[in-house]
């Protein structure tokens, strides 16, 4: 039975400013660049299919040539980041 009750920090009401939007996609880059230094550290190269046994994966390509879908989930991963340090009472803004 699994008793994991994940409670993540409540970003529902949270408006990102536009400002920081500019940032999402730099950062969604950014993310999918480590995951694969990561990866092919472990010894995982490019293949037409996930295979962890062969540690191949057809994500192990620059972020421009993933798959919308891919993308989006970075998209939404990082606009979920900047949203909970908004609600956690932090302040982000460009320096001049």
């Amino acid at each position: 039975m699994n008793t994991y009750d994940p409670k993540p920090i409540p970003t529902s009401g949270v408006v990102v400013p536009n400002e920081l939007l500019e940032l999402v996609e730099r950062l969604s880059e950014s993310n999918h660049d480590h995951w694969a230094v990561q990866r092919i550290a472990e010894g995982w190269t490019l293949g037409p299919k996930r295979d962890d046994e062969s540690k191949s994966h057809p994500d192990l390509v620059p972020y421009g040539d993933l798959a919308e879908s891919e993308r989006e989930y970075d998209r939404t991963s990082v606009l979920e980041t900047l949203k909970a340090i908004i609600a956690l009472g932090y302040e982000l803004r460009k320096s001049t």
